[in-house]
């Protein structure tokens, strides 16, 4: 049996640090996995920003209701949820995932949690586990899923070297020169018939 393992952003919404950027003004949170590969680098230069500037969680989700799934995505989520088993991924964090949750059809989702004061400041957060993402592969194969792991960026590459059969979706040129064992796609047409042969091939190995 297999299992679809995969990331959030940059695959069915918008990345949420650069649309906050975007609506704050505030360049330097642009900044995502795509550039920084640390994660607890980024994540501490980003709650520095948002003391340094005052924005609370409430200023964030704020921003986070406008976001809308990115084009064709809850439609390719809807053909995986008939066709396969799913699980969403993330080093987003719970607090912001409600409301893109909610316009994808609350799929099944993995990530992290922010710690905020009653005042609403972030003041840290907490992992899941350390390398989450590899780490729900190894679970899932522990249980004897063969699992297809696709996302976008360097924090899903632990994730998809543990998937039996992995694909990069729209990523980054500097992803896709670092990482050209991964086969890249920029469609969900591409990403459907990429999951589609690799299901075949694993069904035909344990027929």
């Amino acid at each position: 049996m297999h299992i679809l393992c995969s990331d959030l952003e940059g695959v069915f919404v918008p990345e949420i640090w650069i649309n906050v950027a975007r609506q704050t003004g505030i360049e330097a949170l642009r900044l995502t996995t795509r550039d920084i590969p640390d994660y607890d680098a980024l994540m501490n230069r980003r709650l520095a920003i948002l003391h340094e500037k005052g924005l609370t969680l409430q200023d964030l989700v704020a921003v986070i209701k406008t976001m809308e799934p990115l084009e064709g995505a809850l439609e390719f989520l809807n053909w995986t949820r008939a066709n396969h088993q799913i699980i969403i991924v993330s080093d987003t964090f719970v607090q912001f995932a409600g409301p893109l949750m909610e316009k994808l059809g609350w799929p099944t989702l993995f990530c992290n949690e922010l710690k905020v004061s009653r005042e609403g400041v972030i003041t840290g957060y907490t992992l899941r586990q350390k390398d989450g993402k590899r780490k729900a592969v190894q679970a899932l194969k522990a249980m004897n899923y063969r699992v297809i792991a696709f996302g976008d960026s360097y924090n899903d590459i632990s994730m998809l070297k543990e998937a039996e059969v992995s694909f990069l979706f729209r990523p980054p040129q500097n992803v896709i020169r670092e990482f050209p064992e991964i086969p890249a796609t920029e469609t969900y047409a591409g990403l459907k018939e990429m999951i589609t042969q690799a299901a075949r091939k694993q069904a035909e190995k344990t027929a």
